[in-house]
């Protein structure tokens, strides 16, 4: 890997890792909201008992141990590049009594498994944080044995994704943060219509589809958002890091009007959309 993409992922590793505790508070919630991607991945993936599947970029262990149970007779593979994330899907399958998975701190550019070795391949918001998203598609597949299926789901454009973009767009207001280079790792990377799907192709998977799923990000409160993206959304932390507590508090106001303009009903249900895509060996 080129020095530069490996900098990359050491930089995410470190970020991931300090961010886990946040992770670990907010699982509950997140997992619930993160859920319906999850099942549309399960539902494409068409299991069987004694499949062995991969889990790539797990974070606190989804889909991989809801996929556990459905592949009773075989196991479930939970990677990601921060060991503290992997510690609390350590945690939480040990809580559910779930047996028949592993944990592996990897880097999905260099998978530390056999040729042919799962039945099937799952990556939930993983692909637009990938330095090489077209190297870790192929190294996804070579793991795969012929006739195994993959399926990832990607945050979908900004104008979709309001529970992201309110924050991150006053922020920018407030701040004047340099724009990131082009195709450099990011929420809305693979949010185009066809992006992810052409990059499985070009990896050399065949029969892929795509498909939309949306929904809203239920926080019940402003304040409740404000806190949610405060403790697990790493580009807010870094970016109201540059601020002082007064602009800090500016941008807060600002969040919270536009928060209830958009969403009068005071719950601050945001907006979010998403893509699945899937394809096959």
């Amino acid at each position: 890997m080129e020095a530069q993409l490996e900098q990359i992922r050491e930089q995410q590793k470190e970020t991931w890792n300090r961010f886990s505790s946040g992770w670990r508070k907010w699982d509950d919630f997140t997992m619930e909201w993160l859920n319906p991607m999850g099942q549309e991945i399960i539902r494409a993936l068409q299991l069987e008992e004694d499949d062995t599947v991969l889990d790539v970029a797990a974070g606190t262990g989804e889909p991989g141990l809801s996929i556990a149970p459905l592949v009773r007779q075989g196991k479930v593979v939970i990677t990601d590049l921060a060991e503290g994330m992997l510690d609390v899907a350590r945690d939480k399958a040990a809580a559910k009594g779930i047996v028949n998975y592993e944990t592996v701190a990897c880097d999905v550019c260099e998978l530390p498994f056999d040729d042919a070795t799962f039945d099937a391949v799952s990556c939930r918001f993983g692909f637009m944080f990938f330095p090489d998203m077209l190297l870790a598609a192929r190294e996804m597949r070579r793991v795969l044995k012929p006739g195994g299926r993959i399926a990832a789901a990607v945050w979908s454009t900004p104008d979709k994704n309001v529970w992201v973009t309110a924050i991150m767009s006053t922020i920018n207001k407030n701040l004047q943060l340099p724009a990131p280079p082009a195709g450099a790792p990011g929420m809305f990377r693979c949010g185009s219509p066809g992006c992810l799907a052409e990059l499985f192709r070009q990896a050399g998977f065949r029969s892929v589809t795509e498909k939309e799923v949306t929904g809203q990000l239920k926080c019940g409160s402003n304040e409740t958002y404000w806190q949610f993206m405060n403790e697990v959304a790493a580009p807010v932390v870094a970016a109201l890091s540059k601020a002082d507590n007064a602009t800090k508090e500016t941008i807060k106001g600002q969040v919270f009007e536009l928060v209830d303009q958009k969403y009068p009903d005071k719950k601050a249900a945001l907006d979010y959309g998403t893509v699945i895509v899937a394809g096959e060996k």
